[in-house]
C-alpha cells in the first residue's frame, strides 16, 4: 500500500531509516491497522483511515496521554499523528498473568480517583466513528442526559432507526436521570472499555487501547465492562479494594449501557434495536 507521505518523512527524522515490513493486523473494523518495521527503529502499530475525520487521530492521541496516569494502566505511548493517520508503541499480546484481573481492577480505580470540576473534555472526540460531545459541563445528569442520551437518540431517530414511541421513551429516561442515577464526580474515564479495548502486554499485564476519554461517570465505565463480553469477578472486586460503588450500583448498569448500544444502533443498525427499546421500556 501507498503510505501517507507525511509518514515517511516522520520515520526520517526520528533516524529510524526507511520502512522494511507492513503487516496488516486484526482488530479494527474503523480503521487499518498495520505492524510497520523500519531499519532501526522500534516496530510500531500504524492506524490509518484516509475516509474518517481528519482529527480522530488526535482526538485519540489526547485520550491515551490523559490515561496514562500514576499507579493507573499500560497504554500505547503515542509516536506520532497525521490527518489520517496514527503511529505508536506497538504492544505485542501475551498470556495473561495470574493476577492479570486484579491489577486490572486496581489501575483502573486509579485512574477513575482522577476527578475534574466538570463533565467533558477539551475537545470533542470518537465513540467508535461516531463524533462524541464533551462540552464542559457541571452537572453530571445533564452532561449524560444531553450529549451522551439525547445526542445518540436524536441520531437514531433522524435515521428512521428509533420511532416517536421509543424516543419519547429515551427522552423519559433523560428526564428521570436524577432519580435513577446518584450524584457522581466527574472522574477520568477509558469511555469505551470492553473486552476487545483490553489487550495483555509484554508481562501478561494489562493495557488499554482506543480510548474515548473524558470525564464522566465512573460507574458508566464499569457497566460497558459487562456489555460485550464479562470481565472476571476479580477485576470488580480488586477496584472496591481501592475504589468502592455506591450501593444499588447494579440496579443501574442498562441506563449506563443505554448510551453505548444507541451508539451501536446507530453505527451497525437495528440488531441493537430490540436491547434499546427493552431498557427505554423498563425505565421510561
Amino acid at each position: 500500500m501507498n503510505l501517507p507521505e507525511d509518514v515517511p518523512q516522520y520515520l526520517r527524522k526520528c533516524g529510524w531509516g526507511s520502512v522494511i515490513a507492513l503487516e496488516p493486523l486484526e482488530g479494527g473494523y474503523i480503521n487499518a491497522v498495520y505492524l510497520l518495521e523500519t531499519e532501526c527503529g522500534p516496530p510500531s502499530l500504524l492506524k490509518i483511515n484516509s475516509k474518517g475525520p481528519k482529527d480522530m487521530f488526535t482526538r485519540e492521541s489526547e485520550g491515551l496521554h490523559a490515561l496514562a496516569v500514576s499507579g493507573g494502566l499500560r497504554v500505547p505511548e503515542v509516536y506520532e499523528c497525521g490527518e489520517y493517520w496514527l503511529l505508536m508503541e506497538y504492544i505485542p499480546h501475551n498470556v495473561p498473568t495470574s493476577n492479570f484481573w486484579s491489577i486490572l481492577g486496581e489501575g483502573l480505580a486509579q485512574i477513575h480517583l482522577s476527578m475534574g470540576e466538570q463533565f467533558g473534555f477539551p475537545e470533542d472526540n470518537f465513540i467508535g466513528s461516531t463524533v462524541q460531545i464533551n462540552s464542559w459541563t457541571r452537572d453530571g445528569h445533564s452532561f449524560f442526559a444531553e450529549y451522551r442520551l439525547r445526542f445518540q437518540g436524536d441520531l437514531a431517530r433522524d435515521a428512521g432507526l428509533l420511532d416517536k414511541e421509543y424516543y419519547d421513551l429515551l427522552n423519559r429516561v433523560a428526564y428521570r436521570l436524577n432519580d435513577l442515577v446518584p450524584s457522581q464526580p466527574a472522574s477520568l474515564i477509558h469511555g469505551d472499555l470492553w473486552l476487545g479495548n483490553l489487550i495483555s502486554g509484554p508481562g501478561g499485564i494489562p493495557v488499554l487501547v482506543d480510548p474515548a476519554a473524558h470525564f464522566g461517570w465512573a460507574e458508566a465505565e464499569l457497566a460497558m465492562t459487562s456489555l460485550f463480553g464479562q470481565f472476571d469477578s476479580e477485576a470488580y472486586i480488586a477496584y472496591e479494594g481501592v475504589r468502592p460503588l455506591a450501593p444499588g450500583y447494579r440496579d443501574r448498569i442498562d441506563v449506563y449501557n443505554l448510551y453505548h448500544l444507541l451508539n451501536h444502533l446507530n453505527i451497525f443498525g437495528k440488531t441493537y434495536l430490540s436491547q434499546v427499546q427493552s431498557i427505554l421500556k423498563q425505565y421510561g
